[in-house]
């Protein structure tokens, strides 16, 4: 019998091993990414209080493109950062929950990048 190890089970404790040593403050929020098959989502989150200050997803009315691909991850980070800037934010910490920093996940730190914020 083939054991076949669950990827998102392995995904999860990545994430979990990470999340031990970042954590958002009212200074430095977390941007948090999760990506599905067909969609990308980022929040931008304040650990000590609880609270999510920002998101976006290609689930959003206005967002017009496909969601799965580089190019709406890219618009993602782009609209994650600049409602970031409107509320004051400028620094966050980037945490890519158990994702390998490549395609889509880079790119929508590209953007974000891209938009004014530092991480």
């Amino acid at each position: 019998m083939i054991n076949k190890s669950n990827k998102n089970e392995l995904r999860k404790k990545r994430s979990l091993r990470v999340r031990k040593n970042i954590h958002g403050t009212e200074a430095r929020p977390r941007l948090s990414v999760y990506r599905s098959l067909n969609h990308i989502y980022a929040q931008i989150i304040d650990d000590v209080n609880g609270k999510t200050l920002v998101s976006a997803s290609t689930v959003e009315k206005d967002f017009t493109e496909y969601g799965g691909n580089k190019d709406a991850a890219f618009e993602v980070g782009k609209a994650v950062g600049a409602a970031a800037l409107k509320l004051g934010i400028k620094k966050v910490v980037f945490d890519r929950s158990g994702y390998i920093y490549t395609g889509r996940v880079q790119k929508l730190a590209d953007g974000a990048r891209s938009a004014g914020l530092e991480f």
